[in-house]
């Protein structure tokens, strides 16, 4: 066992290792470290190799917390300011680690981390020196020196990080070197997640045994408190639910995807004075926790490594979406929007930590899901689908004994039920077992994509590591067409495209070939449509990037493709039929006893909106499906949920907000295809309110609106195309017919910001 700090080695053991006549029980951080402590293995056997990213990283990874180290955070801050948008660099400048009003994480512009790259690693090397970084930092800092311009650097309010992309673990011996390397871990799935984890460009799978998926370790009884019709609408009232949970089972594992959500936890939801363990206190042993009667076993960012079988534990909680465990995951997540990258990671994290306390057939325990990010990424239906049937059945049951009119107290006895584990609850298990044989695993949309792109993305990186910008630019080509058949890697796709534009600048400045400016121009535009719905390449107007970064175009390609549409509406130029259309959408929108007038009222809306199809379906064959679709080409999805036939009384519940959630798929199901990244599903309803319950299953594509705001939009458009008939629309080009729509706000990019202003999923606290 070398798994202790290296100077308490045993000498003998060392000479047996070397030696071969020994096996080495180690941990990661003896192989990916600046210093290798196991450096000349054959064969490496690398347990839980899914949840490994962040130990084979750690060698490439300058970590500054701010509060930890405001001196050096100061420091670098102030060496990136040209890389910086002086908006975000004054306001980081001023907002505290605890300031909750500014939680964004930002790219610094890797332009300008180049052009002042010296300048960067002189203050990181003073810092270091000085001892004003932690540990991990200064070791890290021995593997980027001399490549902080070949990093990316990510700045929030608490803290940065400076790492390349994909680490470069081709130049490390200790990993690179064996003749072989086993990757072992019963959540690994496809996606490239695992090349990109490890960076190396293929890793071989083997195929698990028949019917091995539909194995389960013990029974799980996953409940989601907050989707309660008491609880959904009083957070108060389900801290109290929670802690009342905790002090009936005793001993609970809570696991929270950081340190601040761990803190709020401790503070809000446990029982007052409720003994605490955490992390350290059992990093070689579980005895101070299974040793007690009650305590809390709270743990932030660490999914995996812990077997509580049996009576060692009956109860745990995952508080929040198990995202952002660093700040590079964090930006891809929620500034970038390239969820699909990180499916399989998160997947991976909720399937280990909801099974920390099953750990064989018998074993049972209750699991707590809180957050709406975490209740809505489950009830959307593509991550169930993507598990294995038996976790994807007891996810079923869970979330239909818990949704409203389910009250607290009916949760309770369920609870209960399941505690005794006798006879009443047998029926249940019996009908999540015939569950889960109606179940098959189907990963999400463009997972095949991207697995075959990981090769291409691990060359860029090799490359960009030693400094090859020319063939770093051919590999960034290669993953950017790989990408190109992959819609649900639109985001991701834009910030491909964003570094194809900085190294063919960088390329251009190294070979003097001016052709290659022009190069960078296209990736740079094609990140901006590519990053459509975000904010993240828009706050990018750092200094460094002024002179160099093109100009947007003047028409934006969602609007050109609209204008594009409206002007092969010949139909609709003639003024019998304009006329006619009109009159009836206007008459159809106002309609509220019968549903079909007021769909056909949307299509007509949508074609003249410039949709190049819009339709909608039969509702009396095909009662689930949307009520309207508009396609703006591969530029954008609107696709319509009307209830319009909806009292001015009430609230929206869960199942209207579930539908709406779900058209976005049939949508790409009926058409073979998938949806461009900013497609959105727009629930429109008079309700006046949203139930708790059905916020928190809402989806983050689904957005709210009322008919009056549908009406005003009518008229914006039905005005533009007054202008627009009395013009000729044979006469006008794209940009003509742009022009005047724009005078009426009635383009795309001017009534869609309108449309999405209430999304249903309500911003985390």
């Amino acid at each position: 066992m070398t798994i202790d700090k290296v100077k308490v080695w045993s000498p003998a053991d060392r000479v047996r290792y070397d030696r071969a006549d020994a096996v080495a029980v180690s941990v990661y951080s003896h192989v990916f470290n600046s210093n290798p402590a196991l450096d000349n293995a054959q064969l490496l056997l690398l347990d839980d190799a899914h949840a490994a990213e962040g130990y084979v990283a750690s060698p490439w990874k300058v970590e500054i917390s701010r509060s930890e180290h405001p001196s050096a955070y100061q420091d670098v801050l102030s060496a990136l300011r040209d890389a910086l948008d002086p908006f975000v660099f004054a306001r980081l400048q001023v907002a505290s680690p605890d300031d909750r009003s500014d939680r964004g994480v930002y790219l610094a512009s890797p332009v300008g981390v180049a052009e002042n790259a010296s300048q960067i690693e002189q203050v990181l090397a003073m810092a270091v020196a000085g001892e004003k970084v932690s540990t991990g930092a200064r070791y890290a800092w021995m593997n980027i020196r001399d490549h902080v311009d070949r990093c990316l650097v990510y700045v929030s309010g608490r803290g940065l990080l400076i790492r390349p992309m994909i680490v470069p673990t081709v130049g490390h011996p200790a990993f690179s070197a064996p003749a072989r390397r086993v990757y072992m871990s019963a959540t690994l799935g496809s996606g490239g997640e695992l090349e990109r984890a490890f960076g190396r460009s293929k890793i071989k799978r083997i195929p698990v045994p028949r019917g091995w998926e539909n194995q389960g370790a013990g029974r799980r009884f996953f409940i989601f408190p907050e989707l309660t019709n008491d609880l959904s609408a009083d957070p108060a009232a389900t801290n109290a639910f929670v802690s009342a949970v905790i002090a009936k089972a005793g001993r609970a594992l809570i696991l929270t995807p950081d340190e601040h959500t761990a803190t709020q936890f401790i503070a809000n939801r446990l029982p007052n004075g409720y003994p605490v363990i955490r992390a350290k206190a059992v990093e070689n042993d579980l005895a101070p926790f299974t040793s007690t009667v009650a305590a809390a076993l709270v743990l932030a960012n660490r999914y995996d490594g812990i077997d509580l079988p049996d009576d060692d534990c009956r109860l745990v909680v995952l508080d929040g979406l198990p995202t952002g465990a660093d700040l590079q995951e964090k930006f891809l997540h929620e500034a970038l929007g390239a969820v699909t990258v990180l499916q399989e990671r998160i997947r991976a994290r909720v399937m280990q930590g909801s099974g920390r306390a099953t750990r064989n057939a018998r074993d049972y325990a209750t699991v707590l899901l809180l957050r709406n990010d975490l209740t809505s990424y489950i009830a959307g239906g593509e991550a169930k689908d993507a598990m294995p049937p038996e976790a994807h059945a007891e996810l079923d049951f869970g979330l239909h004994n818990s949704l409203d009119p389910t009250t607290s107290g009916e949760l309770q006895e369920l609870l209960e039920m399941f505690n005794q584990h006798g006879a009443a609850w047998a029926e249940a298990d019996v009908a999540i077992a015939e569950d889960r044989d109606l179940h098959q695993r189907v990963m999400p949309s463009g997972t095949d994509d991207l697995q075959k792109t990981v090769k291409h993305e691990v060359a860029a990186w090799e490359a960009i590591w030693a400094g090859h910008w020319d063939w770093a630019l051919t590999a960034i080509r290669k993953v950017i067409d790989e990408l190109a058949t992959a819609g649900t890697a639109k985001r991701y796709a834009a910030l491909w495209n964003y570094l194809g534009y900085t190294t063919a600048r960088r390329v251009a400045g190294l070979t003097g070939d001016n052709t290659l400016n022009t190069t960078a121009d296209d990736f740079y535009q094609e990140a901006r449509r590519a990053a459509r719905g975000t904010a993240w390449i828009s706050g990018m107007a750092a200094p460094a990037e002024r002179n160099v970064a093109p100009p947007q175009t003047s028409l934006d390609v969602l609007d050109e493709a609209a204008m594009t549409a409206v002007l092969t509406q010949h139909d609709l130029a003639t003024p019998q039929q304009f006329t006619a259309a009109v009159a009836i959408a206007r008459t159809g929108l106002q309609e509220t006893d019968d549903h079909q007038p007021f769909e056909a009222a949307l299509v007509t809306l949508g074609t003249l909106a410039g949709a190049a199809d819009s339709y909608t379906y039969d509702d009396d064959r095909e009662q689930s499906k949307p009520d309207a679709v508009w396609i703006f080409g591969d530029e954008q999805w609107v696709i319509w949920e009307a209830k319009s036939r909806a009292t001015t009384t009430g609230s929206i519940g869960p199942s209207d907000v579930k539908q709406a959630g779900g058209h976005l798929r049939t949508v790409e199901a009926d058409r073979t295809t998938i949806a461009p990244g900013d497609g959105v599903c727009l629930l429109l309803s008079r309700k006046p309110g949203v139930l708790p319950s059905a916020e928190k299953l809402a989806e983050g594509h689904v957005f709210l609106v009322r008919p009056e705001t549908v009406f005003e939009m009518f008229d914006r458009i039905v005005r533009a195309w007054h202008t627009l008939r009395s013009r000729g629309l044979s006469s006008l080009d794209a940009a003509s017919a742009a022009e005047i729509f724009r005078a009426e706000g009635a383009l795309p990019t001017q009534w869609l910001p309108t449309l999405r202003t209430s999304p249903l999923r309500p911003p985390q606290p």
